[in-house]
């Protein structure tokens, strides 16, 4: 006999807020391409009016620090914006 869940079970996605010094339009479309290509992400944006260069990243299937670590490879600050 097979089971099923009453329900079917979604991922829930993940929207990332992160606090750069992304300051360019140069490095700000080199950095959304660079974690549209690297992560499965839905869409990806830097505020480059923002005082904290916000970076937000819809959908994101991997972990923060991921994406932190992978930032700051890249060369810029990233951290989580509280």
């Amino acid at each position: 006999m097979l089971l099923t869940a009453p329900y079917p079970t979604q991922q829930k996605a993940m929207i990332g807020i992160f606090k750069t010094n992304i300051a360019t339009k140069k490095h700000r479309q080199q950095m959304i391409h660079a974690i549209e290509t690297h992560f499965e992400v839905s869409s990806c944006h830097v505020d480059l009016d923002d005082c904290d260069k916000v970076l937000r990243i819809a959908d994101m299937k991997v972990a923060e620090e991921e994406i932190i670590r992978f930032v700051k490879n890249q060369g810029f600050h990233c951290e989580i914006l509280d």
